[in-house]
């Protein structure tokens, strides 16, 4: 049984906004609450990175065309005593998911942790 640090990446949809920093506050904002009402403050909730495909630096995740914006959120989670890699992917999408219903979600990198770390 291992420990894994799992990154996954969520696509979040805001709707009637003009600012990509006011899209970006929403998003993380509902996202988070989703995730507190359901007690799992143990998430990281931040912004995703998107490479710029010039320079290849790094920039926020987010575009808004019609008044809506499609966010890219970065979350994070601890998972515990996992049998595999795989296993651990599919408890973290499971918890995470079943907070954020209807939005799409998929695991981006995973990190096996010392034991511990607990």
């Amino acid at each position: 049984m291992g420990n894994y640090l799992v990154a996954m990446e969520a696509a979040w949809l805001v709707r009637d906004v003009d600012a990509i920093d006011d899209a970006i506050g929403v998003a993380v904002s509902e996202a988070g609450k989703r995730l507190n009402s359901e007690n799992m403050d143990y998430v990281e909730v931040e912004v995703g990175a998107t490479g710029c495909p010039a320079c290849g630096e790094p920039f926020d995740s987010a575009f808004i065309a019609a008044d809506t914006a499609l966010v890219g959120l970065g979350l994070e989670m601890e998972v515990f005593n996992a049998d595999s890699e795989e296993h651990a992917s599919r408890i973290a999408k499971s918890e995470v998911g079943g907070a954020l219903r209807d939005v799409p979600l998929s695991v981006v990198d995973m990190i096996e942790t010392d034991e511990d770390d607990e």
